[in-house]
Formats: C-alpha cells, structure tokens, sequence
C-alpha cells in the first residue's frame, strides 16, 4: 500500500502520520508496535481458522483436520466434514470478513461518519429487496442461483445513493437511510403476500456462512479481489480526506475522483460480502474502530489490520455459533451482533467518535 503512486507531497501525504506519532516526535517506536498488531492480528487469524476447521457440534482432532487439508480421505467421517463443510464456510468467513472489514473502512472514512457502516448507504437493502424479488417471482430458493440477485442490487443501490448523494458525506448518510427506509417496507410487503419467499429468506437475511459451497467463491472471487485492490490504494489519500475536502483539495488531491473510486470500491466489496454470506450487520462497524485503536488514524495501517480482524470478528461469531447451543448452531450472523452491539454502544457514548 505504501508503494501506491504519492499525488501530493510526501511530507502532507504523512500528516496523519505525525499527527499520530508517539509523544515527543519519535516515530519508530510506533511504527514497530503497528507491525508488531498486524503480526498479532495474522497469528490470531491463523488460530481462528483452525478453530473454524476443528470445532463445531462435531470436535476433530487437529491431526485428522491436518491430514483432511493436505491427502484427504473422504471415506473418513472426520475428514468428509473438513473437506465438504468446514473448508467452504472457513473460506465464505475469510472472504465475507475481509470484504465487510474493508468497506467499512472505506465507509467510515469516506463519509467521515464514525457509525457508518455497509447498511448505511442503503446497501444491504438493495441486496435484500433482490434476493426477495428473485425467490418469489423466479422461484430461486439455492444461494448459489441468488447470489448474483444479491450483488446486483447492492450495486444498484449503491449506485442509486452515490448519483444523488453526489460527494458529500453528510447528503450520501441521508440519501443512504432514505433509500433504506423505502426499500425495507417494500421487502416486508413481497414477504406477508408469498409465505414461502418468507421462508426461504428468513435463512439468508439473518446472515450465516453455511448453505455456501466453494463454487460460490470461485464465482466471486474476482470482484473481491479488485476491491481489494481499489482499497489498498485509496488507503493514502484517505488520510488527506479525513483532513476536509477543502485541505485535501489544497494539498492537491482531486477529492471527487477518490470518492468515485471508493463507492466503486465500496459496491464490490460490499456486493461480494452480502452475496456471500447474507447482510451481516456491525462488523464493518467494529473493525475500522478496532484497528483505529490498535494502530493510530493512519487508513494505510487500519486498512491492513481490517483486512485481518474483518474474517477474525466473522470467523469467531461462526465458531462461537456452533458452540453455545448443544447439538445446534446460531447463525454467525446473529453473534456478530451480539458481538458489535456493546461496541455500538460504547461507539455511541464516546467523546472521541469525530476523532477519524
């Protein structure tokens, strides 16, 4: 990310960096605990996943998970689990958490909105509203035949929010709730009229990384990836914006292309999460906190620990899903919130949310 084009002098393009050095303007030692986070952040990742791949209302052992991964042997009940369940759900948790972590980073510092989040821009119900659409009128009921109904109307909506909000972040958070508080009582109405759209919906709406096999990735993972792309870019001149559009536009930087740029960033990524793993609520909300907390307000090094702690905060809710209820799971999506909701909470009553 650090290698990516500088459009403005080095010494503006790092004012976040010594607005956020430690006391005294030496900044070595922060720079050394932000790798020693991300280097923390990769380990616990590296632990998440193989929780996600042992644990579960069936326990493996780690050495049969080990043998599952790299010579499996599909006659063995342990090892038909990883390959055919556990592997697919831990990749969607990878992939979702990834693309959730990042797009509320772009969000947040985009719109400069502390409590945005991929729901705000009216995102997750577009998505919705063509996921319903799709299983009441075309009789659609598998995830790997609405998942480009999902994609779909997360870009419209997106697209829809960032036309008429144009680049101002306080009209994009007004026309975004607009757009949601249209769509959702066009969703519930589809929804009381075709009791078997309900029935299929309620299952994706709540949000889980089940139900999902690897081709669902396969058909996504380019959309994914350019949205990775587009983020690590923007992650620089971020910092300028989080300064003001009338500084950035001093120092240099065209602020209405950055934003264009991110809302393209912010569709494919958003896309790709919900039409992975359904509209799973507050984790591109935490995670931009969280790393903002861990390694100061510079998006080059929140946009690089989000992309860790986004499938980190899914993954867990997914592990912890499978382990509360006995012989049952909760759907990940439901323990995110339980999750994110202190969170939001804390967020809420803070004095320090404008300090992006």
């Amino acid at each position: 990310m650090s290698g990516a084009p500088q459009l403005v002098p080095t010494s503006a393009a790092t004012a976040a960096d010594r607005a956020d050095a430690a006391p005294g303007g030496h900044r070595g030692p922060r720079a050394g605990r932000r790798v020693l986070v991300v280097g923390g952040a990769l380990a616990a990742l590296l632990v998440v996943v193989a929780a996600s791949l042992a644990l579960g209302v069936r326990t493996i052992d780690p050495a049969e998970v080990w043998q599952a991964l790299v010579a499996p042997d599909l006659a063995d009940a342990d090892q038909a689990v990883v390959v055919q369940l556990r592997i697919p759900r831990t990749v969607i948790g990878l992939a979702a958490g990834l693309a959730l972590g990042l797009a509320g980073t772009l969000i947040q510092g985009v719109t400069r909105n502390p409590i945005a989040d991929p729901g705000l821009l009216g995102i997750n119900s577009g998505a919705s509203l063509a996921v319903v659409l799709c299983i009441s009128l075309l009789g659609i009921t598998e995830p790997l035949g609405f998942i480009w109904f999902a994609f779909a109307g997360a870009t419209i909506a997106a697209a829809v929010v960032f036309a008429i909000g144009g680049a101002q972040p306080v009209r994009l958070a007004l026309v975004g709730a607009a757009l949601t508080a249209l769509l959702t009582p066009l969703i519930a109405l589809v929804l009381i009229r075709d009791t078997e759209a309900f029935n299929q919906y309620r299952f994706w709406a709540v949000g889980s990384l089940t139900g999902r096999d690897l081709a669902t990735v396969g058909s996504l993972w380019p959309f994914l990836v350019v949205g990775v792309v587009l983020a690590a870019a923007l992650a620089h001149r971020l910092n300028l914006l989080a300064l003001g559009d009338d500084v950035a536009s001093a120092l240099g930087q065209r602020v209405g292309v950055t934003r264009a740029v991110s809302g393209l960033a912010l569709v494919l990524l958003c896309g790709t999460a919900v039409a992975l793993a359904g509209p799973i609520a507050l984790v591109g909300l935490v995670v931009p906190h969280a790393a903002r907390r861990l390694v100061g307000s510079d998006y080059r090094w929140i946009t690089a620990l989000a992309m860790l702690l986004g499938p980190i905060m899914l993954l867990s809710a997914d592990v912890i899903g499978r382990l509360v209820v006995p012989n049952a799971e909760l759907e990940a999506g439901v323990v995110a919130a339980f999750l994110g909701a202190p969170v939001l909470v804390a967020i809420a009553r803070s004095r320090r949310v404008a300090g992006l």
